[in-house]
């Protein structure tokens, strides 16, 4: 196995006691708190595989809520978030599920507010490093460790291609880009990963678009 840096071996700088099972935790709510793009009011956890089972030892729930919180790994706070949350006006509610999923530490949270409500799903892959694979039903591939946007909007002609020209426009350079659709002329989803974040005029301005219906960034 090839490693990039030290960090890789040795884990990331983070309040314990697992990086996997707390720090990677805390990387899944804060990367759902980006997508949904503030604070829900609401927040239910599905817990499955090895997080169900370990999360009270591991912390893995308190993570996932001060990563809602957005607190990074590190932070001091994170052992006393559900009293933060509580203070805040975010309430949470945990669950463990019996159903196996694809990977072992996965966590599926739901989040609304009084506008909108949203579902992600995370997994931790270890050392720390994470990856969100859903939303609101589109299967995903995101790390986080670069900017994305995504779209979702209308399946007809033309809509990528003007997302696109925008932002050749703006000689915004593309790292990775996948198109995905649950059925034909229904709703689909656009996923862009960037090399720099982008400006919020650019990501109003697509939002405008005829076919776009949500614009939504995810950044760590």
């Amino acid at each position: 196995m090839k490693y990039r840096s030290v960090f890789d071996i040795i884990g990331p700088i983070m309040v314990g006691p697992s990086s996997s099972h707390t720090a990677g935790a805390a990387k899944i709510g804060r990367l759902a708190r980006s997508i949904f793009g503030r604070q829900p009011q609401s927040v239910h956890i599905s817990l499955y595989g090895s997080f169900a089972e370990t999360y009270k030892g591991h912390a893995t729930d308190v993570a996932l809520i001060g990563g809602l919180l957005d607190y990074e790994p590190d932070d001091t706070r994170l052992p006393e978030a559900p009293r933060y949350a509580e203070e805040a006006g975010m309430a949470v509610t945990i669950a463990t599920e019996e159903a196996v999923p694809e990977h072992p530490n996965t966590a599926r949270i739901r989040m609304q507010d009084e506008r909108d409500k949203m579902e992600v799903v995370g997994i931790s892959i270890g050392g720390g490093k994470v990856e969100i694979c859903e939303l609101n039903g589109f299967p995903l591939q995101l790390s986080g460790t670069c900017p994305a946007i995504l779209i979702v909007n209308e399946d007809r002609f033309g809509v990528v291609a003007a997302v696109t020209q925008l932002l050749s426009r703006e000689q915004v350079n593309i790292g990775n880009m996948k198109v995905s659709r649950k059925e034909k002329g229904e709703r689909a989803l656009m996923i862009i990963e960037t090399d720099e974040r982008m400006k919020q005029p650019l990501l109003d301005e697509i939002n405008e678009l005829a076919g776009v219906i949500r614009v939504l960034r995810m950044e760590d």
